[in-house]
């Protein structure tokens, strides 16, 4: 969608639209606000009540924050359609920036767990609004064959690693000096400043820009949006009345319903794509190349985002964090536990501009798209094989340095599955299904998230070590059977 406004500077901000700092900046502290909390959240739930916690188990808690996960990526794919046929991309953004802050702020009040629930629906629905109208917004700031377009995404895609890499070391401070709902307040406060820029310079430096709604619906298409939104509604209610009645009302029946949601849900829109008519032959060949690529990007980022889950539990539970006992009494500190949660975007920022370079300058021994993706998956089960060294050596805590080992090799996975990913869906989707096919990328994390939710009551039950070498055995697995369908699988998508 190209920049049709006029009136809107079309430079201003390192060569680029001044509308991309207002999405930049808005972006930055939306990013702020959901990793800061993100960080604190399995501990806010497990932690004891006199630690300022709610005492859940941690095996419950890590599903939770699973479950938060998955449903993030889920209403994404509901965010686009809304803004289509319903408020237009800039309202989608603002209204969705409004609830992500009012969770913020219910978190931020000291209360029961229900207020909690409460709160993360509202951010889970906000983030559904925000995350994908404010993308679409970046790509209309450019005409369609501005060659500023990429490095535009790239300045937008540093806000979101500046954001989560500064919000888990204050927002860990926080937690650990002054407490919890001190974190959650700073999140909601970081929401609101995003939401101020945006107010304040939207329509200066972005003018009309997404303002209007693209395919707005008809009068019977509101009849029947509404018709099958009470029917799910009281689907949803009767259910849940009958599971309160039976009892059967818990976290971990509920993460049984996402998992199958997240694995149904890019199945059935794979299997609409390969049926339509509308797709070509050729394009079906492309599809079917892209099914083993989904699956090694679930395999991922199965392990990517356990780094809030698992990985937050083993740095809060069995590493050694007292810098005392670190220095031989050199430097009397406690690092926060949630600090580990910026190595991610602290190792993107390092290493992204170096992959980026690295990809051209090999030139024809650039490696394929398969390739690639076996690398990220292969680096990711050697980031937890990894870990079971320091297990097996009889301590109690580990040193830190092999947690900060195992998030680089995760994050250069990243570096091989991420951005490819996005430029490989794009190519390989069928014209009359490009959007969709963007939805089934952004599902493969859904699916990785509610796959998580699973795999954490394995973590509860089985030791640390044997995770770890099960989980990387298999990840390892894939992406060796990766490298060996590699040639079928280039000739699918016609790839030298």
């Amino acid at each position: 969608m190209a920049n049709q406004n006029t009136n809107v500077p079309d430079k201003g901000f390192f060569g680029h639209p001044k509308g991309l700092s207002t999405l930049f900046f808005t972006e930055f502290w939306e990013r702020f606000s959901y990793y800061g909390m993100k960080a604190i959240l399995a501990y806010y739930i497990y932690y004891s009540v006199t630690k300022g916690g709610f005492g859940l188990d941690q095996s419950t808690a890590l599903q939770i924050v699973s479950i938060y996960g998955a449903l993030i990526y889920m209403t994404g794919t509901i965010g686009g359609w809304v803004a289509d046929r319903i408020t237009g991309t800039r309202n989608a953004l603002f209204y969705g920036g409004v609830l992500i802050m009012i969770g913020h702020i219910l978190m931020a009040i000291p209360g029961n767990f229900t207020l909690l629930m409460v709160a993360l629906l509202f951010i889970i629905i906000g983030s559904g609004l925000l995350k994908p109208n404010i993308s679409t917004t970046v790509g209309m700031l450019y005409e369609k064959n501005d060659s500023r377009i990429d490095s535009g995404f790239t300045l937008f895609y540093m806000s979101i690693n500046m954001g989560a890499l500064i919000s888990p070391l204050i927002i860990g401070w926080l937690q650990v000096n002054v407490g919890f709902h001190a974190g959650f307040a700073a999140a909601a406060i970081g929401m609101f400043i995003g939401l101020v820029i945006y107010v304040l310079t939207g329509n200066k430096f972005l003018g009309d820009l997404g303002k209007g709604v693209p395919d707005p619906l008809s009068k019977s298409d509101k009849l029947n949006v509404m018709k099958y939104l009470t029917i799910a509604a009281i689907v949803i209610a009767a259910l849940v009345i009958v599971a309160y009645l039976t009892d059967e009302l818990k976290i971990s029946n509920f993460s049984n319903v996402i998992t199958l949601i997240g694995v149904l849900l890019p199945t059935i829109y794979i299997i609409v794509i390969l049926k339509s008519k509308k797709v070509e032959k050729s394009e079906k060949r492309n599809v079917f190349a892209y099914i083993p690529l989904f699956i090694a990007s679930v395999a991922f980022w199965m392990i990517q985002e356990q780094g809030s889950t698992i990985l937050a539990q083993f740095s809060d539970k069995k590493t050694e964090l007292d810098m005392a006992n670190l220095t031989n009494g050199l430097i009397d500190f406690q690092i926060p536990a949630a600090w580990f949660q910026s190595l991610n975007p602290m190792f993107i920022l390092i290493f992204a501009p170096i992959f980026s370079l690295l990809w051209v300058k090999l030139g024809r021994f650039n490696p394929s798209t398969v390739i690639k993706f076996a690398l990220g998956v292969i680096l990711a089960a050697v980031a937890y094989l990894l870990m079971i060294i320091p297990l097996t050596g009889g301590q109690e805590l580990i040193n830190p340095i092999w947690l900060v080992l195992s998030f680089m090799l995760i994050t250069l996975g990243e570096l091989c599955i991420s951005p490819i990913g996005l430029s490989t869906t794009t190519r390989l989707a069928p014209k009359a299904f490009t959007s969709q096919m963007m939805s089934v990328w952004f599902l493969s994390n859904a699916m990785a998230q509610g796959l998580n939710a699973q795999m954490v009551k394995i973590y509860s039950v089985i030791s640390t070590e044997d995770y770890f070498l099960y989980s990387g055995l298999t990840a390892l697995g894939i992406g060796v059977l990766l490298i060996l369908v590699s040639p079928k699988l280039k000739n699918l998508m016609s790839e030298t």
